[in-house]
């Protein structure tokens, strides 16, 4: 059974109401889209979670991120009921709101103009066989938020400079950015996650935007743990702002 809370080095994520739990490979997104916004964006800006469930990628980026306005929005209401708990026992609550609406209703009739930045852990899964919870369902499965229309979305509610991460899984990467394409999004970072050196790549983390780099961005890799279970220290690096023990 999972743990009903997460606790890191400046909040605490309580988890016992909402389908998706903390997980690495979050963590590990979450951590890197902060780094490379403390590179990228000047401050003040706006920040729209897509799907923000526990509340985690949303507090991650307000830890490292002076000066930042984040809207969360969550579909399910139990989910969006406990991020806004987490949130506003954070140092962070005068930062964030959380909107308990579907990205599509959000969009057409309450953002409130062009976001610096979005960021999105989406529903994995289009065809798999689905389970008899309907909030996990709705966590784990695009059909609520497929990806055409997420780019499409995006695409409309990002500022002409900003940036747009998104964690997916690696065997679905080509289709994401076919799709990404034909909303003029292009990769301007690529990650590509290996659990270890032994594993192929399970996950991708990219950054998109509109300006298209003038040669194909780089495809780097990270890999979390060693061969001897140890964490990495690429990734280290990236989760020592977050983790109690690291």
């Amino acid at each position: 059974m999972a743990n009903t809370y997460f606790t890191f080095k400046q909040f605490t994520i309580h988890q016992a109401k909402c389908a998706m739990k903390v997980c690495t490979d979050a963590c590990l997104f979450g951590a890197w889209a902060a780094t490379q916004l403390q590179n990228q964006v000047a401050e003040p800006f706006k920040v729209l979670d897509i799907g923000t469930g526990t509340g985690l990628l949303t507090l991650m980026l307000a830890q490292q991120l002076n000066q930042c306005h984040i809207d969360a929005v969550e579909i399910e209401k139990q989910a969006a009921g406990q991020a806004a708990e987490n949130i506003q026992a954070s140092p962070w609550a005068d930062q964030i709101q959380v909107w308990q609406n579907t990205i599509q209703d959000f969009a057409k009739n309450k953002a409130p103009h062009c976001y610096n930045t979005i960021i999105c852990n989406p529903p994995f899964y289009e065809h798999d066989l689905k389970s008899n919870s309907n909030s996990r369902n709705l966590a784990l499965h695009s059909h609520a938020l497929d990806f055409a229309e997420l780019l499409h979305i995006t695409a409309k509610l990002l500022a002409k400079d900003g940036v747009f991460f998104i964690l997916i899984p690696f065997a679905r990467t080509n289709e994401l950015l076919e799709i990404a394409a034909t909303n003029k999004l292009y990769v301007q970072q690529f990650i590509g996650v290996k659990q270890t050196p032994k594993h192929g790549y399970f996950r991708a983390m990219i950054q998109f935007g509109f300006t298209k780099p003038n040669a194909p961005a780089d495809e780097q890799s990270i890999t979390i743990k060693n061969t001897d279970n140890t964490y990495t220290t690429d990734f280290i690096q990236l989760l020592q702002p977050y983790y109690l023990y690291l």
